[in-house]
């Protein structure tokens, strides 16, 4: 029976040029979905699936992470005399998550320089990885689900998502054979394909289960453009090793490292929420009627049916 898996590598290292000149002095990884930062939706995704000792990966300018989920003893103080014993119980909850370490990556030199620092922590045992940018829909059970393939197979689990073939050479795209319904055998992988050349439309999502054989992957591979380390290489060298199982998400999954999905999580989260959503949608139809009067030749003004989210791209060190 594989060893029950209990450890979770979250890379925040990622200098989020995409999202300046707001990441100039804070992490991306804290900007915020409504009220809460984007790296505690992660957090409490692992924590709900009892991946409750969690290493985060850090880097210059990223102690804020560290501050958020350590106590504060003088917003407690003042939240306790104040009477404000909701917030006071929340800001709490934030720091028992989990047990939570730190390790910085010192420079970024891609996903898989950021796992390979994880070596030592996680100590020849079967981990997770999940990358902050991406945050799955409320309830999700993909990370779950993704323990459970790894108990009945015993080798690393890989998320997968089906997208357009225009959408390929943004991601890492494997080709696969059939397993069952939503389970595939990854054959090959090859890291931002031309469309023509993608062995599949499927492509790597930011949820990982690992053997401890990736660490002896990543240590082997060549460094490749930029001088990274690519964790996608790493895959590509393990399956030659051992068996590497896909697994594709049936879940909503928002790419928060880009701007148009950071916004569209805001929003859709915002709408769910019982103090939020009646006047978010309030709001946004208000904005219809306004386009509408701006451009009264658009015909698609439904803003409140939003479409499934697209996925973005798999990168940590942007």
């Amino acid at each position: 029976m594989p060893a029950k898996i209990n450890k979770v590598v979250i890379p925040a290292a990622g200098l989020g040029t995409r999202f300046l000149p707001a990441t100039k002095a804070q992490p991306k990884e804290m900007l915020p979905l409504v009220d809460k930062p984007a790296i505690q939706y992660v957090v409490e995704e692992a924590v709900g699936a009892g991946l409750t000792d969690i290493l985060i990966i850090t880097g210059r300018g990223k102690r804020t992470i560290e501050d958020h989920f350590d106590r504060s003893f003088e917003l407690e103080y003042y939240l306790e005399r104040s009477g404000k014993i909701e917030d006071l119980e929340e800001v709490r909850s934030i720091a028992q998550l989990g047990e939570i370490h730190y390790l910085r990556q010192g420079e970024p030199l891609g996903l898989g320089h950021a796992v390979l620092a994880a070596k030592r922590h996680v100590n020849s045992k079967p981990f997770a990885v999940m990358l902050a940018d991406d945050i799955m829909d409320e309830g999700s059970k993909t990370l779950n689900e993704m323990l459970t393939v790894f108990g009945k197979y015993g080798r690393s689990v890989v998320a997968l998502m089906e997208v357009s073939e225009n959408e390929i050479s943004s991601y890492g795209a494997v080709g696969v054979s059939p397993i069952s319904k939503n389970l595939f055998s990854i054959r090959s992988v090859v890291e931002k394909p031309l469309p023509n050349e993608a062995p599949s439309c499927f492509a790597i999502m930011g949820r990982y289960i690992f053997t401890p054989e990736i660490f002896d992957a990543l240590e082997k591979i060549t460094p490749g453009r930029n001088g990274e380390i690519q964790l996608t290489d790493a895959i590509g060298s393990l399956i030659e090793q051992q068996e590497v199982i896909g697994y594709v998400l049936n879940t909503k999954r928002y790419d928060v490292g880009n701007k148009s999905d950071y916004l569209r999580a805001t929003i859709e989260i915002a709408l769910k929420r019982e103090d939020l959503g009646d006047s978010m949608r309030t709001v946004l139809r208000q904005l219809a009627q306004e386009q509408a009067l701006l451009n009264p030749q658009s015909n698609d003004l439904n803003v409140l049916n939003l479409p499934q989210s697209a996925p973005g791209s798999d990168r940590v060190n942007d």
